[in-house]
């Protein structure tokens, strides 16, 4: 296991009790002086700082609004990924049941644990402490933040994207597993036969991979050429827009 300094050095924080970081790092498989109270109190600070970098970053938008793009962005999977750009699995002390069976990769375990680590901050440093350490963790999550999603999750807008274009709704098949039963990688297809599209990704359960698969599909759809009928249609539409000016002219 590596040292933490170089979690701290990623953190840009010092720990003065270096016991709260260890403890914040503890699975309960591993030790009684495990991190659940920590990530009790880390998910409270965590939710205060990103409901402020929302309200300050989107002036015009309603609470209701702020309420979902928060939730997104404080959800198990976003604090995984942030787990995960941190390698917080190399620090994490686990159990013997839980390093046999992956629990380093687990998603809930990644996210408790950087809960458990913002909260350690807060005991260890103060709440300004705390704030600038999420801040800085939310700063490359926040710059790709599209506000008219608000926190959508994809196969929602996939669905949306559709319905819009009075497309049927797509077809997610499981195509593939991986791995023992306690530890198993999904694979699921997502496929929109009007589109000719049919795109694939896995994920640690069915639902991770089909969010993937329809993110995987809305870039596709993207991707694809203006059709033909909505060219000419937009050409048609501008012919006739045209022809009351001409028509005038020849009048005058």
């Amino acid at each position: 296991m590596p040292s933490v300094t170089s979690l701290e050095q990623a953190l840009d924080y010092h720990f003065a009790d270096a016991t709260l970081l260890d403890q914040a790092l503890t699975h309960r498989s591993h030790s009684s002086h495990h991190n659940e109270r920590l990530e009790f109190l880390g998910d409270s600070v965590l939710n205060f700082v990103v409901a402020a970098l929302l309200f300050k970053r989107f002036p015009r938008i309603d609470e209701g609004d702020l309420s979902r793009l928060r939730a997104n962005l404080v959800k198990q999977a976003s604090l995984a990924d942030i787990a995960t750009r941190l390698t917080l699995s190399q620090y994490l002390r686990l159990g013997e049941g839980e390093l046999k069976s992956g629990g380093f990769r687990r998603p809930s375990i990644l996210a408790d644990a950087l809960e458990a680590v913002f909260g350690a901050v807060f005991l260890d440093g103060g709440f300004d402490a705390a704030q600038k350490v999420i801040a800085r963790q939310y700063e490359p999550v926040l710059v790709h933040v599209d506000p008219k999603t608000l926190g959508k999750d994809p196969k929602t807008l996939l669905q949306e994207l559709l319905q819009a274009r009075k497309l049927d709704l797509p077809a997610y098949t499981v195509v593939a597993t991986h791995g023992a039963a306690h530890n198993q990688l999904f694979e699921v297809e997502c496929q929109i036969p009007k589109l000719d599209i049919k795109v694939s990704a896995p994920g640690a359960s069915r639902r991770a991979a089909e969010q993937s698969a329809a993110e995987l599909a809305i870039a596709a759809i993207a991707a694809l050429p203006p059709a033909k009928g909505a060219r000419t249609a937009r050409a048609r539409k501008s012919t006739q827009l045209s022809l009351p000016v001409a028509v005038s002219q020849e009048n005058k």
